[in-house]
């Protein structure tokens, strides 16, 4: 497939799905090995056994035998994965910084600190999950703005692929507002200005991906994470880049936003809703 068409695309719908963007030998495996040896290491450190013969049964039966024992000791491997080299050599590829600059043209790309991790989304828990946002008010940094979501499994319909508005940036920025009553907090609990009304107006896809697929996303595209209903984790990786030469950006000095421990409302006022108390 020709980048002509990814970006077209992308520039139409907010998101395009690439299929085997990443090498799953040489970029994705490595990744998934080393959640394997996190997943012994963290069951070795509290005295118990789980199964881990591969990296998929790792990722599947053993980490969610390490859950049922503490379900503290899943965050522990939550935090260790996102210090995994593999990892951090995916994120920072050069691949990466070339699609971006397709599709942005004219960029300076950077990576977003503190706007990449491996997500871990157990089966029918949904405190953590992501409701209808746009990267921008969690993230800022800039407009120019790109999300990479690129799965560790197979994401089958019941393990809740992640589900986009496409065509949804067209919207613009979408001011929010904290849902007190969600019992979430931080970005969690953000809500997006006449919600509904808004996703009306576009289709709703959720593609489903393997293992070496990439899927790119807009900053201001809307999008959802999926209901897991499966029996195993849903494990993927998302990090952003962003545009160093977009003119907002420039003008908040490319600040982060809930990762950084910074107040949006102070950087971007128009961003908060009417009434919005956090």
């Amino acid at each position: 497939m020709s980048n002509d068409v990814v970006v077209t695309e992308f520039r139409k719908n907010g998101f395009f799905l690439i299929k085997n963007f990443y090498d799953v030998e040489t970029e994705v495996a490595p990744i998934q090995n080393a959640i394997r040896d996190i997943v012994l290491a963290v069951a070795k450190r509290h005295g118990v056994s789980v199964p881990a013969s591969t990296s998929l049964e790792a990722l599947t039966v053993g980490y969610r035998a390490l859950i049922k024992h503490d379900r503290s000791w899943g965050a522990e491997v939550y935090d260790a994965v996102k210090q995994i080299p593999a990892f951090l050599r995916l994120v920072s590829s050069e691949k990466n910084d070339r699609i971006f600059k397709e599709i942005r043209q004219n960029s300076l790309p950077g990576i977003a600190a503190g706007g990449f991790g491996i997500r871990i989304d157990n089966p029918s828990e949904d405190r953590f999950r992501s409701p209808w946002h746009q990267e921008f008010p969690a993230q800022l940094r800039s407009l120019d703005g790109i999300v990479f979501w690129t799965p560790l499994l197979e994401i089958a319909e019941d393990m809740g692929p992640v589900e986009i508005a496409a065509g949804s940036h067209a919207e613009g920025i979408i001011p929010v507002y904290e849902e007190n009553a969600s019992g979430r907090a931080g970005a969690y609990a953000l809500r997006l200005d006449r919600e509904e009304e808004r996703l009306a107006k576009y289709q709703r896809v959720a593609p489903l991906t393997n293992p070496g697929d990439l899927v790119l996303m807009d900053f201001l595209t809307m999008h959802q994470s999926g209901e897991n209903r499966s029996d195993k984790p849903r494990w993927s990786i998302q990090f952003r880049y962003f545009n160093f030469n977009e003119p907002l950006g420039q003008r908040i000095g490319w600040t982060g936003s809930f990762a950084a421990n910074v107040d949006f409302r102070q950087v971007i006022p128009e961003l908060a809703a009417p009434g919005y108390t956090p």
